[in-house]
């Protein structure tokens, strides 16, 4: 009986709460529908007076650039530096829990716990200088190296490296197993289920980014969504309408990810932090 009633309460205070969740996010699709001045006079209607399709001729073309364009740059970009950051972050975490006495390696390990302290805005000139002196200014490789910089990855891995017990690395090094055989036939295929939390989480943070990409660009042929976003809000006015449309079309892949992927990814997070 106890455990009925406290289901329902449960039930009772986390229906609010998703309900308090999930509204900006139906009060933006509805957003897409409406005209700025049926907005303005009765904001919080959910169901539109009538479907306006004019964001359609908004976000169609931004800057002179077609909307598959945006959408394609965030996949390619979002899944390039998750594939490249993630094998860094793991490579770089190994080393690190295996020699942590080679030169430099604590500083580097300092260096990325100072980065998850660092705010993005600070890092406009530095990241500019850099990326003008590889001559990676412009370039869909600059946004992608740079989007592959991932600190809680890193760390992640590393909590979870640090968790095998050093008899099984022992054993396979004494059985003749090279320091590659023994991170790609053994660490790795233990750390599957870290791996994937990773993968997962550095998708949802590359796909939101924009700084970086509107650093590193030189022209909308190389924004994302996030970056066309921003364009749409210009000191000519704003389209309301378009912003809702593209808000919506922005948000929903890494919803669906997620909304697919969210038990793997609390549980890898849990796993690397109990295991750390």
């Amino acid at each position: 009986m106890n455990r009925r009633w406290a289901s329902l309460l449960a039930y009772l205070v986390a229906i609010p709460v998703a309900i308090a969740f999930v509204f900006p996010y139906a009060w933006m699709f509805s957003g897409a529908f409406r005209r700025t001045r049926d907005v303005l006079s009765d904001p919080l209607r959910l169901w539109p007076e009538q479907f306006d399709l004019s964001f359609l001729a908004d976000i169609g073309r931004i800057g002179g650039v077609p909307l598959a364009s945006y959408f394609l740059n965030s996949v390619l970009f979002t899944l390039g530096a998750t594939v490249v950051g993630t094998v860094a972050a793991a490579l770089g975490a190994y080393a690190l829990v295996r020699r942590p006495d080679l030169p430099g390696f604590r500083l580097i390990r300092g260096g990325f716990m100072l980065t998850v302290m660092y705010p993005y805005m600070l890092l406009v000139i530095p990241v500019y200088i850099v990326m003008h002196t590889l001559g990676l200014l412009g370039s869909a490789l600059g946004i992608v190296l740079f989007l592959s910089l991932g600190p809680l990855q890193f760390f992640l891995f590393e909590q979870f490296f640090r968790a095998i017990p050093k008899e099984v690395i022992e054993a396979a090094t004494i059985d003749g197993a090279s320091e590659f055989q023994v991170l790609f036939r053994i660490v790795l295929p233990m750390a599957m289920p870290v791996t994937a939390t990773v993968s997962l989480i550095a998708f949802l943070l590359n796909w939101a980014q924009w700084l970086p990409v509107l650093v590193i660009s030189r022209g909308p042929e190389t924004y994302t969504l996030p970056v066309a976003l921003l364009s749409l809000n210009t000191e000519l006015g704003a389209s309301f309408q378009g912003i809702m449309a593209l808000a919506v079309i922005t948000t929903l892949p890494p919803a669906i990810v997620f909304l697919i992927a969210q038990k793997r990814v609390m549980q890898g997070m849990a796993q690397g932090a109990v295991k750390g």
